[in-house]
């Protein structure tokens, strides 16, 4: 499935000069100016692309979103598809000392017991023993096959360090709100020297609140903008049609709003449910001319690689109309019963297009007789609009979001259970059923109201090569700079 701005289809884009400089490359993402140099492990979009650049695991992931080798020079799966063993490079640290499986099983153990608690932590809960076969050979053994493990392993969080070192294609020195990265010679890493390659230029990143970044763009201060929302949608101008051209990822994960209180009206599944069953998700993205846009009302999306469990429609047999009609009795009789008008609060991040949002879905709760009112705080809302990307293709990953250890509101303790019975899964069809079950679960818990699936958008300057359109909407920056790190 691919998504496009329906307004931009068929223009050609010239490219443009300006933003390619003795510098280096320009660069910029939308958040605040100090995201870009956050440090530990919860990480912002673009702190999470500085260490992408200046680190590296195991494997990594490319410009077209393909697992590709990284530290891990080679691999093979064991016949029982439990077992992943990685030969590593022959590569150095800074002061010359060899990189070994002991640093690398160190490493991953470290991380994985620091990312308890988290949603990371969780989909590591795969990962049952890591030695150090030989030198350079490390063995991981997971509690049952994981098809798309390598796609987890290759997560950011998991880059290989020692004593808070890392071995990456790229160096980090910051200039102000700038992070220049630079491209590492590949003989600093230990690898052979690449007589008459070029290197690669430098990287000039900056984050920036949303319309400082699309105006630094427009003004041809910068050849990519990266990490574009739903939310920062409607900023996405791209100025005169030789200044650039709007990419839009394919993405996989989750979009629409967490249940974050279970009291008054929200009390009830039923009404939780009225909610969901208002909404008109075929036409909720109409407002930003977006194509391809696949709206859902389930947690899991269909067609996950091996997920052959497809859901049917949430409310078979009716219509929007027909869905709005039983949920507005429902909400009639609670306020009968409670002589309260259903009132439910929603928090979502700032942009212009969270306010084209805020506006459709009260439209929609309206026609149920709820009114919906905008909190500038996620601690005092009902409902939090959120907006993941998926870490890896599985059903797994996306039941994980929603652990009881995890949310504030109604969760579903069943759910969580058949999601740890499926670790130990003899094989792809138990685990499958399981987590089959799971969602159905979870579902009938209603603590999510889904959407559909998130939007991510970048505006790219005709010509400039390392960018791809991928599910994972994983942009490297050495990609970026022309550097091949391995």
């Amino acid at each position: 499935m691919r998504f496009a701005l329906t307004c931009l289809a068929g223009l050609a884009l010239a490219a443009c000069s300006g933003s390619n400089d003795d510098d280096g490359l320009s660069v910029v993402t939308i958040g605040q100016p100090e995201s870009i140099f956050e440090e530990g492990l919860r990480l912002p979009p673009g702190a999470q692309m500085v260490r992408d650049a200046t680190s590296s695991g195991i494997v990594a992931i490319n410009s077209e979103g393909e697992v590709v080798p990284a530290l891990g020079e080679s691999w093979i799966v064991t016949d029982d598809g439990r077992s992943f063993i990685f030969r590593l490079r022959q590569v150095t640290w800074s002061d010359g000392d060899p990189l070994t499986a002991e640093q690398a099983r160190a490493s991953l153990v470290r991380t994985i017991a620091a990312l308890q608690g988290t949603s990371l932590g969780l989909d590591l809960r795969k990962v049952e023993e890591i030695r150090a076969m030989t030198g350079r050979v490390i063995e991981i053994r997971l509690t049952g096959p994981m098809p798309e493990f390598l796609q987890l392993l290759a997560q950011p969080e998991l880059a290989i360090t020692r004593d808070g070192e890392s071995i990456g294609p790229m160096r980090l020195q910051r200039e102000g709100d700038t992070a220049i990265l630079a491209p590492v010679p590949p003989e600093e890493m230990g690898l052979p020297e690449r007589e008459g390659e070029v290197p690669g230029v430098p990287i000039r990143l900056r984050a920036l609140p949303g319309e400082e970044a699309n105006a630094a763009f427009a003004a041809g201060g910068a050849a990519a903008l990266l990490d574009g929302t739903i939310f920062t949608l409607p900023l996405a101008d791209t100025g005169p049609l030789a200044r650039g051209t709007i990419r839009l990822d394919p993405a996989l994960g989750l979009f629409g709003m967490i249940v974050t209180n279970e009291q008054g009206f929200l009390a009830e599944v039923e009404n939780r449910e009225a909610l969901s069953m208002a909404v008109d998700r075929a036409a909720l993205l109409e407002q930003f001319s977006v194509s391809g846009w696949q709206p859902s009302a389930q947690i899991v999306p269909g067609g996950l690689p091996g997920n052959p469990n497809v859901r049917g429609e949430r409310w078979p047999g009716m219509s929007l109309d027909q869905r709005r009609l039983q949920a507005r009795a429902r909400v009639t009789a609670w306020s009968r019963a409670t002589g309260q008008n259903a009132r439910v609060r929603l928090w979502l991040p700032d942009g212009p297009g969270s306010d084209r949002l805020m506006n459709a879905l009260s439209l929609d709760f309206a026609t149920i007789g709820v009114e919906l009112r905008r909190v500038p705080f996620s601690q005092g809302a009902d409902l939090v609009m959120i907006d993941r990307l998926a870490r890896y293709p599985g059903a797994r990953w996306f039941l994980n979001q929603f652990n009881c250890t995890l949310l504030p509101g109604p969760c579903s303790p069943d759910a969580d259970e058949l999601v740890t019975e499926s670790l130990k899964a003899g094989g792809a069809e138990e685990a499958d059923n399981l987590l089959a079950e799971a969602e159905g679960a979870l579902l009938a818990r209603e603590a999510y109201i889904p959407l559909g699936a998130p939007v991510r958008w970048s505006l790219v300057r005709s010509g400039l090569e390392g960018f791809s359109e991928n599910s994972w909407s994983r942009h490297p920056l050495y990609a970026l700079a022309g550097v091949e790190p391995w």
